[in-house]
């Protein structure tokens, strides 16, 4: 982060200067200014630019230049400015191209178009620069990754769940059998026992009631036999009585 704080400003500097310099004295860089608008012109069809046209245009450069350069050397906006310096340097190396001239002219525009084309170069490096940051095809390439993960991670889980839902219903069927034999066994042994307890009642109920039986019958026995004995006394005591009357 220092580093960059640092090489800003120093890359700034020469894109600054320039500005500045044709901003204030456009005249210096009138005729090749010139000569990229006729070119453009003519390309285009329509008329000349004339010399204050041309001025105006040329300071309209230098000031765009100068406040990019500005911009990108106290990091404001810093990749933008560096963008927009490159894209004003590349008009300058097709101005100064050397291919169409000749002898010292050529030498001169080979040494502003080599210098054009680094100016161009380091301003696109630092326009692309991301401090740091991952670029926009790594964070694509993630996003790719993890959304492959989320779906493999999905299927699997999907999987999973699928197995346990049947793992689950098998041992609720398991247990569900299990629970209706035990159910069903549980049932015939409360009947069976509760037939023997009923057979058992009823012999009971059967032997309490004959010995009741018996034993009024016997007291029945008892009582006629008492009654018996006494009504023959009370004759024998009647015919004693009578007996003794008539004698």
């Amino acid at each position: 982060m220092l580093l960059r704080r640092l090489a800003r400003p120093l890359l700034a500097a020469p894109f600054v200067y320039d500005g500045v310099s044709t901003a204030l004295r456009p005249a210096e860089h009138t005729d090749a200014a010139r000569q990229g608008a006729d070119t453009v012109t003519d390309a285009l069809g329509v008329d000349k630019l004339d010399d204050t046209q041309v001025s105006l245009l040329v300071r309209a450069h230098g000031t765009a230049t100068a406040l990019a350069g500005v911009l990108l050397a106290v990091g404001r906006a810093p990749r933008t400015a560096a963008l927009a310096l490159a894209a004003l340097s590349a008009p300058l190396a097709v101005v100064n191209q050397p291919f169409t001239s000749k002898g010292d002219e050529r030498k001169d525009k080979t040494a502003k178009f080599v210098r054009n084309l680094g100016a161009v170069g380091a301003a696109v490096i630092a326009g692309i620069d991301l401090e740091g940051r991952p670029g926009v095809s790594y964070r694509i390439s993630q996003k790719r990754t993890a959304a492959q993960r989320s779906g493999k991670h999905a299927i699997e889980s999907a999987e999973k769940s699928g197995k346990h839902a049947v793992e689950s219903a098998t041992k609720s069927g398991k247990h569900a059998v299990d629970t209706a034999r035990r159910s069903a066994e549980h049932a015939g042994r409360s009947a069976t026992a509760s037939v023997k307890h009923a057979r058992r009642s009823a012999t009971a109920s059967a032997k309490h009631a004959a010995a009741s039986a018996k034993r009024s019958a016997e007291h029945a026995t008892r009582a006629a036999k008492h009654d018996v004995k006494a009504t023959a006394k009370s004759a024998r005591a009647s015919a004693e009585k009578a007996a003794a009357t008539v004698s």
